[in-house]
């Protein structure tokens, strides 16, 4: 295996370097005749210069043309089971042009079977803009009455697509779930033509987009689809949970003797569950978040320094996205201590404490909304006697560690009710 894979890597390069030297020398060739020609001043200058560009030109269309006919051989070679040939001609049309597959046209011969049939550069199809529309094509080509789906093998039981398109349609809310779980759906959409079109169906996305922005969501301009407004409009993420870790030194005291000073290596996490039906979960505990962040999956969390809350997005008029949350600790149950002998109750609380977050939505990395910037932050206290309430704003510095988003599995691995 060893000795066929050098000889392969040999073959590749030797007529990799052969394809080179033939454009090398046709290009010298062109070149050497246009300087024999006379040119003067800047017409001369000029003449050559597209002469060089159309050379490029001629340079570049004759590679394609030849990693196009590579790449067709390859896909012969595989469809005749030839896997291995299939692969050398494929690493050979890729080291020519690495997007020779995207440049390639395939469309169905008109002698082809319905089924099967080789694929041939005819038309257009590469520069296809609406996926959704050429595949609904090809299924009414293909079928007088079409179906969503059809089975490879002969079954003896019900296949899905028995299933009418509403019924089906319904399942897929299902995957989407009251979770907005929009990821599954496009791994859905991957297993067939009509699967991708179901997952494509306007009304899911519309409904996704109104579970999220609500009222605000009424205009779809300036996205083209809904699917494209709940792609790209900032907003933040249902599927995991945001992770800020603050970590200092703090000075300890200094010994009775004065011989040395304790210094304390202080590290503790901030954590941010938001729910599409617009409650969040905020909880600032020192535990590591392997062991915290399978107890935030639902709203019902069974821990006292816990804090619930509701949150709203703003976009500015900048462009720029905000989060503003509003959050207090959890109400527990208040138990009704009754003394038989004065008949009195417990008194109520004399205060009640709520904290104002506001945060910066933005991207970081090669996710999308995964980044929430401290912008604002304080303590909101409620006298009930008096009615009164102090307002203590914090001062938002570096302590204030932005947080980063990460992807929970869990918390989409089941549906509890549909879209």
């Amino acid at each position: 295996l060893t000795e066929n894979k050098e000889t392969q890597d040999c073959f590749l390069a030797l007529n990799n370097f052969v394809i080179e030297l033939q454009l090398e020398l046709n290009a010298f060739r062109d070149q050497w005749m246009s300087e024999l020609k006379p040119s003067s001043g800047a017409s001369g200058l000029s003449g050559r210069l597209l002469r060089a560009k159309g050379l490029k030109r001629t340079q570049d269309i004759a590679r394609e043309e030849k990693a196009t006919e590579l790449f067709l051989r390859a896909v012969q070679e595989e469809q005749n089971g030839a896997v291995y040939e299939a692969i050398k001609f494929y690493r050979m049309a890729v080291q020519l042009v690495p997007d020779i597959e995207f440049k390639i046209n395939y469309s169905r011969p008109a002698d082809a079977d319905r089924v099967g049939g080789n694929y041939v550069e005819d038309n257009n199809v590469d520069e296809i803009e609406d996926l959704l529309a050429y595949f609904e094509q090809q299924l009414n080509v293909e079928s007088s009455f079409p179906k969503i789906c059809s089975p490879e093998l002969d079954l003896t039981q019900m296949h899905i697509s028995a299933l009418p398109r509403e019924i089906m349609m319904y399942i897929f809310r299902w995957v989407v779930s009251s979770d907005l779980d929009m990821r599954a759906l496009e791994q859905l959409s991957l297993v067939c033509r009509g699967f991708y079109i179901c997952a494509r169906d306007p009304e899911i996305w519309h409904l996704a987009c109104l579970r999220v922005w609500g009222r605000n969501c009424t205009k779809l301009v300036p996205f083209k689809s809904w699917r494209e407004m709940f792609l790209r409009r900032p907003r933040v993420r249902y599927d995991g949970v945001y992770i800020s870790k603050t970590s200092y030194i703090r000075q300890g005291e200094e010994s009775l003797d004065g011989f040395y000073r304790a210094w304390h290596h202080v590290e503790y996490y901030r954590y941010l569950r938001f729910f599409p039906s617009g409650q969040v979960v905020m909880l600032t505990t020192p535990e590591d978040p392997l062991a915290v962040v399978p107890r935030l999956r639902t709203k019902n969390i069974r821990m006292d320094s816990v804090m619930l809350g509701h949150f709203r997005l703003s976009q500015e008029t900048d462009n720029q996205t905000k989060v503003f949350a509003v959050v207090c600790k959890k109400k527990e149950e208040v138990r009704l201590i009754i003394d038989y002998k004065t008949r009195e109750r417990n008194p109520a609380p004399e205060a009640e404490h709520s904290f104002h977050v506001g945060l910066h939505l933005s991207s970081g990395g090669r996710q999308m909304f995964s980044k929430l910037e401290w912008i604002h932050h304080s303590c909101h206290i409620n006298y009930k006697l008096t009615g009164e309430t102090v307002v203590t704003a914090f001062d938002v510095d570096s302590k204030y560690t932005p947080f980063f988003f990460a992807r929970v599995k869990s918390y989409t691995a089941f549906s509890e009710q549909p879209l």
